[in-house]
Protein backbone atom coordinates (compact mmCIF):
# COMPACT_ATOMS: atom_id res chain seq x y z
CA UNK A 1 0.00 0.00 0.00
CA UNK A 2 1.15 3.24 -0.65
CA UNK A 3 2.14 5.74 2.21
CA UNK A 4 -0.86 8.08 2.90
CA UNK A 5 0.67 11.59 3.08
CA UNK A 6 -2.43 13.75 1.61
CA UNK A 7 -6.21 13.39 2.36
CA UNK A 8 -9.20 14.23 1.57
CA UNK A 9 -12.15 14.19 4.46
CA UNK A 10 -16.04 15.30 3.26
CA UNK A 11 -18.00 17.13 6.86
CA UNK A 12 -14.48 18.19 8.41
CA UNK A 13 -15.81 21.20 9.72
CA UNK A 14 -16.95 19.54 13.58
CA UNK A 15 -17.61 16.07 15.10
CA UNK A 16 -15.53 12.93 13.78
CA UNK A 17 -14.65 14.92 10.38
CA UNK A 18 -12.74 17.29 12.40
CA UNK A 19 -11.67 15.04 15.03
CA UNK A 20 -9.84 12.91 12.18
CA UNK A 21 -8.09 15.42 10.57
CA UNK A 22 -6.51 15.98 14.17
CA UNK A 23 -5.25 12.99 14.78
CA UNK A 24 -4.09 12.28 11.18
CA UNK A 25 -2.51 15.55 11.47
CA UNK A 26 -0.31 13.96 14.18
CA UNK A 27 0.75 11.20 12.29
CA UNK A 28 4.46 10.53 10.50
CA UNK A 29 4.09 11.08 6.59
CA UNK A 30 1.19 13.14 6.80
CA UNK A 31 1.53 16.44 4.82
CA UNK A 32 -1.74 17.55 3.96
CA UNK A 33 -5.00 17.15 4.96
CA UNK A 34 -7.95 19.22 2.75
CA UNK A 35 -11.30 19.69 4.79
CA UNK A 36 -14.06 19.16 2.20
CA UNK A 37 -16.94 21.52 4.28
CA UNK A 38 -19.96 23.32 3.05
CA UNK A 39 -19.67 26.01 4.82
CA UNK A 40 -16.46 28.38 4.28
CA UNK A 41 -16.87 30.38 7.35
CA UNK A 42 -17.04 27.33 9.55
CA UNK A 43 -14.37 25.67 7.76
CA UNK A 44 -12.01 28.60 8.50
CA UNK A 45 -12.98 27.97 11.95
CA UNK A 46 -11.72 24.58 12.27
CA UNK A 47 -8.58 25.26 9.83
CA UNK A 48 -7.83 28.04 12.77
CA UNK A 49 -8.13 25.78 15.23
CA UNK A 50 -6.93 22.75 13.72
CA UNK A 51 -3.38 24.46 13.12
CA UNK A 52 -3.25 25.90 16.91
CA UNK A 53 -3.99 22.28 18.09
CA UNK A 54 -1.66 20.68 16.08
CA UNK A 55 0.69 23.28 15.17
CA UNK A 56 1.15 22.49 11.49
CA UNK A 57 -0.35 24.23 8.78
CA UNK A 58 -1.37 21.81 6.60
CA UNK A 59 -4.71 21.92 6.54
CA UNK A 60 -6.14 23.13 3.15
CA UNK A 61 -10.53 23.95 2.84
CA UNK A 62 -12.55 22.56 -0.57
CA UNK A 63 -15.86 23.60 -0.09
CA UNK A 64 -18.40 21.11 -1.42
CA UNK A 65 -21.89 19.82 -0.41
CA UNK A 66 -22.16 16.29 -0.81
CA UNK A 67 -25.60 16.19 -1.22
CA UNK A 68 -25.34 18.63 -4.18
CA UNK A 69 -23.63 16.78 -7.77
CA UNK A 70 -22.64 19.83 -8.57
CA UNK A 71 -21.20 20.84 -5.95
CA UNK A 72 -19.33 17.88 -5.98
CA UNK A 73 -17.99 18.41 -9.54
CA UNK A 74 -17.12 21.45 -8.85
CA UNK A 75 -15.05 20.61 -5.87
CA UNK A 76 -13.19 17.87 -7.92
CA UNK A 77 -12.22 19.81 -10.32
CA UNK A 78 -10.75 22.62 -8.60
CA UNK A 79 -8.10 20.35 -6.97
CA UNK A 80 -4.41 20.64 -8.55
CA UNK A 81 -3.00 17.46 -7.69
CA UNK A 82 -4.21 13.98 -6.74
CA UNK A 83 -4.79 12.73 -3.30
CA UNK A 84 -3.90 9.65 -1.56
CA UNK A 85 -6.75 8.82 0.51
CA UNK A 86 -10.21 10.25 0.62
CA UNK A 87 -12.49 9.87 4.43
CA UNK A 88 -16.08 9.37 3.09
CA UNK A 89 -17.67 10.90 6.48
CA UNK A 90 -20.32 13.29 5.81
CA UNK A 91 -23.94 12.19 5.95
CA UNK A 92 -26.24 11.67 9.05
CA UNK A 93 -30.19 11.93 8.99
CA UNK A 94 -30.82 13.81 6.09
CA UNK A 95 -31.65 17.44 7.62
CA UNK A 96 -35.63 18.66 7.93
CA UNK A 97 -36.84 16.96 5.48
CA UNK A 98 -34.76 13.59 5.21
CA UNK A 99 -37.81 11.95 2.54
CA UNK A 100 -37.91 14.85 0.49
CA UNK A 101 -36.72 14.20 -3.16
CA UNK A 102 -33.71 16.05 -4.40
CA UNK A 103 -33.42 17.29 -7.91
CA UNK A 104 -31.81 14.15 -8.51
CA UNK A 105 -34.33 11.67 -7.59
CA UNK A 106 -33.14 10.36 -4.32
CA UNK A 107 -34.09 11.59 -0.82
CA UNK A 108 -32.08 14.05 0.90
CA UNK A 109 -31.01 10.93 3.37
CA UNK A 110 -29.28 9.17 0.89
CA UNK A 111 -28.11 11.86 -1.20
CA UNK A 112 -25.89 12.77 2.00
CA UNK A 113 -24.97 9.48 2.99
CA UNK A 114 -24.58 7.89 -0.74
CA UNK A 115 -24.97 9.53 -3.81
CA UNK A 116 -22.99 12.74 -2.83
CA UNK A 117 -20.09 9.83 -2.38
CA UNK A 118 -20.67 8.04 -5.19
CA UNK A 119 -20.11 11.22 -7.80
CA UNK A 120 -16.99 12.01 -5.58
CA UNK A 121 -15.32 8.42 -5.78
CA UNK A 122 -16.39 8.82 -9.39
CA UNK A 123 -15.15 12.11 -10.04
CA UNK A 124 -11.59 11.56 -8.47
CA UNK A 125 -11.21 8.38 -10.40
CA UNK A 126 -11.75 9.46 -13.83
CA UNK A 127 -9.32 12.58 -13.20
CA UNK A 128 -6.76 9.72 -11.17
CA UNK A 129 -7.31 12.10 -8.51
CA UNK A 130 -6.88 9.59 -5.56
CA UNK A 131 -4.06 7.28 -5.78
CA UNK A 132 -4.42 4.56 -2.15
CA UNK A 133 -7.34 4.42 -0.48
CA UNK A 134 -11.07 5.41 -0.10
CA UNK A 135 -12.60 5.34 3.49
CA UNK A 136 -16.19 5.09 4.06
CA UNK A 137 -18.34 5.89 7.30
CA UNK A 138 -20.27 2.49 7.67
CA UNK A 139 -22.86 2.13 10.78
CA UNK A 140 -23.74 -0.69 12.88
CA UNK A 141 -27.30 -0.01 12.08
CA UNK A 142 -26.31 -1.39 8.50
CA UNK A 143 -26.36 -4.84 10.43
CA UNK A 144 -29.37 -3.44 13.34
CA UNK A 145 -28.83 -2.45 16.59
CA UNK A 146 -31.76 -4.37 18.55
CA UNK A 147 -30.58 -2.89 22.20
CA UNK A 148 -30.66 0.44 20.74
CA UNK A 149 -33.96 -0.34 18.71
CA UNK A 150 -32.42 -0.18 15.41
CA UNK A 151 -33.68 -3.14 13.11
CA UNK A 152 -31.73 -5.13 10.54
CA UNK A 153 -32.46 -3.77 7.79
CA UNK A 154 -35.47 -5.70 5.89
CA UNK A 155 -34.04 -6.72 2.70
CA UNK A 156 -36.26 -8.85 0.50
CA UNK A 157 -34.14 -9.60 -2.65
CA UNK A 158 -31.02 -7.65 -2.64
CA UNK A 159 -31.84 -6.81 -6.26
CA UNK A 160 -31.09 -3.45 -8.17
CA UNK A 161 -34.99 -2.86 -8.02
CA UNK A 162 -34.76 -3.19 -4.24
CA UNK A 163 -31.37 -0.96 -3.99
CA UNK A 164 -32.69 2.14 -6.04
CA UNK A 165 -36.08 1.81 -4.18
CA UNK A 166 -33.66 2.34 -1.01
CA UNK A 167 -32.30 5.28 -2.81
CA UNK A 168 -35.52 7.24 -3.78
CA UNK A 169 -37.43 5.95 -1.09
CA UNK A 170 -40.28 3.84 -2.62
CA UNK A 171 -38.74 1.10 0.39
CA UNK A 172 -40.08 2.93 2.97
CA UNK A 173 -43.55 4.07 4.38
CA UNK A 174 -44.28 7.16 5.63
CA UNK A 175 -44.47 6.10 9.22
CA UNK A 176 -40.97 4.25 8.71
CA UNK A 177 -38.18 4.77 10.98
CA UNK A 178 -35.70 7.08 10.46
CA UNK A 179 -33.09 5.60 11.81
CA UNK A 180 -34.57 2.04 10.29
CA UNK A 181 -34.17 4.08 6.67
CA UNK A 182 -30.81 5.00 7.68
CA UNK A 183 -29.12 2.11 8.53
CA UNK A 184 -30.54 0.50 5.10
CA UNK A 185 -28.83 3.19 3.50
CA UNK A 186 -25.84 2.98 5.21
CA UNK A 187 -25.72 -0.67 4.17
CA UNK A 188 -26.51 0.10 0.54
CA UNK A 189 -22.89 2.18 1.17
CA UNK A 190 -20.80 -0.44 2.25
CA UNK A 191 -22.09 -2.92 -0.57
CA UNK A 192 -21.62 0.30 -3.06
CA UNK A 193 -17.90 0.37 -1.28
CA UNK A 194 -17.42 -3.36 -1.54
CA UNK A 195 -18.34 -3.97 -5.52
CA UNK A 196 -16.40 -0.78 -6.34
CA UNK A 197 -13.34 -2.79 -4.60
CA UNK A 198 -13.35 -5.32 -7.21
CA UNK A 199 -13.81 -3.30 -10.23
CA UNK A 200 -10.84 -1.21 -9.07
CA UNK A 201 -8.27 -3.24 -7.28
CA UNK A 202 -5.77 -0.63 -7.50
CA UNK A 203 -7.30 1.16 -4.59
CA UNK A 204 -8.12 -0.11 -1.54
CA UNK A 205 -12.06 0.39 -0.62
CA UNK A 206 -12.68 -0.45 2.90
CA UNK A 207 -15.73 0.61 5.02
CA UNK A 208 -15.28 1.59 8.46
CA UNK A 209 -17.85 2.46 11.09
CA UNK A 210 -16.97 5.06 13.90
CA UNK A 211 -19.36 3.80 16.10
CA UNK A 212 -21.71 4.75 18.02
CA UNK A 213 -20.38 8.30 18.79
CA UNK A 214 -21.16 10.89 21.60
CA UNK A 215 -21.03 14.76 20.41
CA UNK A 216 -21.61 14.35 17.08
CA UNK A 217 -24.08 16.58 14.97
CA UNK A 218 -25.79 13.43 13.11
CA UNK A 219 -28.37 12.77 15.25
CA UNK A 220 -29.51 16.60 14.89
CA UNK A 221 -32.84 16.11 12.52
CA UNK A 222 -34.32 13.29 14.04
CA UNK A 223 -38.16 13.37 15.69
CA UNK A 224 -37.46 15.44 18.84
CA UNK A 225 -38.04 12.81 21.54
CA UNK A 226 -35.41 10.74 19.29
CA UNK A 227 -33.09 13.34 19.49
CA UNK A 228 -33.89 14.27 23.22
CA UNK A 229 -32.64 10.60 23.76
CA UNK A 230 -29.88 10.08 21.30
CA UNK A 231 -28.38 13.07 21.89
CA UNK A 232 -28.55 14.29 25.29
CA UNK A 233 -29.88 11.44 27.38
CA UNK A 234 -28.30 8.78 25.69
CA UNK A 235 -25.15 10.37 25.55
CA UNK A 236 -24.99 10.23 29.17
CA UNK A 237 -26.42 7.19 30.11
CA UNK A 238 -25.13 4.90 27.14
CA UNK A 239 -21.41 5.15 27.50
CA UNK A 240 -21.79 3.16 30.99
CA UNK A 241 -23.26 0.49 29.07
CA UNK A 242 -20.70 0.41 26.67
CA UNK A 243 -23.18 1.74 23.65
CA UNK A 244 -21.32 5.05 22.96
CA UNK A 245 -17.91 6.27 23.39
CA UNK A 246 -16.03 9.41 22.27
CA UNK A 247 -15.61 10.98 19.06
CA UNK A 248 -12.09 10.67 20.00
CA UNK A 249 -12.37 7.10 19.85
CA UNK A 250 -14.59 6.98 16.85
CA UNK A 251 -12.27 9.38 14.79
CA UNK A 252 -9.15 6.40 15.74
CA UNK A 253 -11.63 3.72 13.85
CA UNK A 254 -10.88 5.62 10.53
CA UNK A 255 -7.50 6.73 10.68
CA UNK A 256 -6.40 2.84 11.83
CA UNK A 257 -8.64 2.07 9.01
CA UNK A 258 -7.11 4.43 6.80
CA UNK A 259 -3.24 3.78 7.75
CA UNK A 260 -3.00 -0.12 9.51
CA UNK A 261 -3.37 -2.23 6.37
CA UNK A 262 -5.04 -5.23 7.90
CA UNK A 263 -8.08 -3.62 6.99
CA UNK A 264 -8.82 -5.60 3.92
CA UNK A 265 -10.05 -3.88 0.79
CA UNK A 266 -13.96 -4.14 0.03
CA UNK A 267 -14.70 -5.30 3.99
CA UNK A 268 -17.24 -3.70 6.14
CA UNK A 269 -15.49 -3.49 9.85
CA UNK A 270 -17.66 -2.43 12.52
CA UNK A 271 -18.15 -3.15 16.18
CA UNK A 272 -19.02 -6.91 17.13
CA UNK A 273 -22.59 -8.23 17.15
CA UNK A 274 -24.51 -6.97 20.00
CA UNK A 275 -22.57 -3.31 19.94
CA UNK A 276 -21.74 -0.17 18.60
CA UNK A 277 -18.68 -0.24 20.60
CA UNK A 278 -15.04 -2.21 21.38
CA UNK A 279 -13.24 -3.76 18.88
CA UNK A 280 -14.20 -3.97 15.30
CA UNK A 281 -14.93 -7.09 12.84
CA UNK A 282 -15.55 -7.62 9.40
CA UNK A 283 -19.01 -7.73 9.39
CA UNK A 284 -19.86 -11.11 7.51
CA UNK A 285 -18.60 -12.83 10.36
CA UNK A 286 -21.99 -11.58 12.08
CA UNK A 287 -24.06 -11.70 8.17
CA UNK A 288 -22.64 -13.42 5.72
CA UNK A 289 -25.24 -11.92 3.45
CA UNK A 290 -22.91 -8.97 3.01
CA UNK A 291 -20.56 -10.78 1.34
CA UNK A 292 -22.76 -11.78 -1.44
CA UNK A 293 -21.28 -10.06 -4.39
CA UNK A 294 -24.43 -10.18 -6.49
CA UNK A 295 -26.07 -7.52 -4.28
CA UNK A 296 -22.84 -5.81 -3.75
CA UNK A 297 -23.50 -5.40 -7.55
CA UNK A 298 -27.06 -4.71 -7.54
CA UNK A 299 -26.21 -1.79 -4.99
CA UNK A 300 -23.70 -0.31 -7.36
CA UNK A 301 -25.55 -0.59 -10.17
CA UNK A 302 -28.84 1.09 -8.85
CA UNK A 303 -26.52 3.94 -7.03
CA UNK A 304 -25.50 4.74 -10.74
CA UNK A 305 -28.35 5.27 -12.05
CA UNK A 306 -28.53 8.35 -10.29
CA UNK A 307 -25.02 9.38 -10.42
Amino acid sequence: MNPIQSVLITGANAGLGREAARQLALQKGVEKIILGCRNLEKAKAAQKALEAETGRKIFEILILDVSNKTSVRNAVASLSAPVDAVILNAGGTGGRTPNALTEDGVTHIFAANVLGHVVLVDELLERQLVTSTVLYAGSEAARGIPKMGVAKPDMVTSSEVEFTAIADGRKFGPKADPLDIYGTIKLTGAMWMASMARKHPHIRFVTMSPGGTTGTNGMDDLPLLKKIFFKYIGSTLMPIFGMMHSVETGAKRYVDGLLNPKFESGHFYASRAGSPTGPVVDQTIIDPSLGNQDAQDNANRAVHQFA
